[in-house]
This record gives C-alpha cells, sequence and structure tokens, in this order.
C-alpha cells in the first residue's frame, strides 16, 4: 500500500539493518536453520531495485545518489541505479550549478557533497530529497520526498512497479519562498538557517509545526516539512518494487508547462 505508515521512515532507517546470515557450526538440521531459512532465502534470490533518474529540466542537472555516486544528466537524460535489497538511509537529489575539473572534483551551486561528481554523502542544503528505504518492517518499501534540507529543483518519485501511488512536490517553492529562506539557487529549511530546537526537532524538544514548515506544507502536502512530519509523508510500497525520480516533473504535463518549457522558464 502507499498510504503513509505510522512508523517514522527517519527511525525505521536508523534502526533497521539488512540481514546478513551468520555462518553456524552444526550438525543436522536445527530448529534455528529451520527459522532462518526463510531469511537466507529472501536474501538469496531478492533482486535490487532499479530507481531510474530522469532530467525534465530546462537546464542541466547533475544527479547524486547515495548509494550510487553521481551523474551529469541534460535536459531528458536519465541514470538508471540498482540498489541492493536492505538499503536503508538512501537518497536521490539533483545538484544545480556545478563545474567538475576531469578528475571529477568541484563544486555545486545547491546540494554539493564534498565537492565530488561521484558523491560518497549526503549534499549540502539546500536540496530537494527523494528518500528510501528497501525491504524494511513486513518487508516493505519506505519513501519520501522530504523538504527537511529545504527545496532546490521540484520532484517526482514515483513506483514503476508494485501498484503504489507516487507522490511529488512540483510547487514553485522558490520562486514564494520566505525571505529568512531564500537561498542562491534555493530555499532553505529554518532548520538550516536558524539551528534551533523548534525547527530542528532537537534535545527532545516537542516539535510541532510551524508557519515555516506550513510553507512547505501547503505547498507540498505529501512532502516532510519539518523532522516529525511522519504521519502524512512517509509511503510505502511491497519489497521488490522499483522506482522513478522526475526533476521538474511538471515540465512535461500540459501545454501551458510545455510551452514554458520551450521558452526557457522554470515552472
Amino acid at each position: 500500500s502507499s498510504t503513509p505508515h505510522p512508523y517514522p521512515s527517519h527511525m525505521l532507517r536508523r534502526c533497521c539493518t539488512p540481514y546478513n546470515p551468520i555462518p553456524m557450526a552444526f550438525s543436522g538440521m536445527s530448529s534455528l536453520l529451520l527459522l532462518l531459512l526463510p531469511l537466507l532465502l529472501f536474501t538469496t534470490v531478492t533482486d535490487a531495485a532499479t530507481f531510474n533518474i530522469v532530467n525534465r529540466c530546462p537546464y542541466t542537472v547533475w544527479a547524486a545518489a547515495v548509494p550510487g555516486g553521481g551523474r551529469q544528466l541534460n535536459q531528458g537524460q536519465t541514470w538508471t541505479i540498482n540498489v541492493n535489497p536492505g538499503t536503508t538511509g538512501g537518497r536521490v537529489w539533483a545538484r544545480t550549478g556545478c563545474s567538475f575539473d576531469g578528475s571529477g572534483r568541484g563544486r555545486c551551486r545547491t546540494g554539493d557533497c564534498g565537492g565530488l561528481l561521484q558523491c560518497r554523502g549526503y549534499g549540502q542544503p539546500p536540496n530537494t530529497l527523494a528518500e528510501f528505504a528497501l525491504n524494511q518492517f513486513n518487508n516493505l518499501d519506505f519513501f519520501d520526498i522530504s523538504l527537511v534540507d529545504g527545496f532546490n529543483v521540484p520532484m517526482d518519485f514515483s513506483p514503476t512497479s508494485g501498484g503504489c501511488r507516487g507522490i511529488r512536490c512540483s510547487a514553485d517553492i522558490n520562486g514564494q519562498c520566505p525571505a529568512q529562506l531564500r537561498a542562491d539557487g534555493g530555499c532553505n529549511n529554518p532548520c538550516t538557517v536558524f539551528r534551533t530546537d523548534e525547527y530542528c526537532c532537537t534535545n527532545n524538544y516537542p516539535c510541532q509545526p510551524t508557519d515555516y514548515s506550513k510553507f512547505f506544507k501547503k505547498r507540498c502536502p505529501d512532502a516532510y516539512s519539518y523532522p516529525k512530519d511522519d504521519q502524512t509523508s512517509t509511503f510505502t510500497c511491497p519489497g521488490g518494487t522499483n522506482y522513478r525520480v522526475v526533476f521538474c516533473p511538471s515540465a512535461v504535463t500540459g501545454m501551458m508547462e510545455l510551452v514554458s518549457v520551450e521558452g526557457g522558464l522554470l515552472l
């Protein structure tokens, strides 16, 4: 089901790790082995999930994925990665305004990951995030779009199998960003700017929606607007589902948007 799940996806990523079978010395078929056998079979027959990452923006982005690395994507190009079952803490995002040398070192205006084309860690805010944890509780995939690190590029995150609905954040958040949150190439989350317990939900602060989180939630109701926004922002699909992440999805929906893309405008 793609309905929001009560278990926080961010918490699941911290607590749940892939099952790793441990070699055992035994004589005969023990009852413990019988219990472990389904898990052993699961780890050997479950295929990697395929993620197709598509750039529909009328400009070049440098897609990033952890795990996966990074790739320059011109308008209309697709990058395909395979992610192992049991992966937690996965992210896909777009970097903008990048320049890299022949060795893959440089920097990006938004979403930079340590100055590397091939990302080894998460990007710097502001950046719109597609987040996922595969084959977790009840063998479900958990996925979300997060604005907890701010917003830089509109995004659609949709299953391509498994019968689940996709989620999207395609509003003009950069154009409507509150003055206090404006950043070069994007719109910051208030935690990045103010670094207080109220906005970052740290130090056991009883976090509640704020005026800033409501700004994001109104425009992208499916997306995380603050760290504790789990109830309406975490979605599930059966394990083994494949996915597509589209940057600037509105650029290919509707005649008015197509005209705008031809004119070089970002929607």
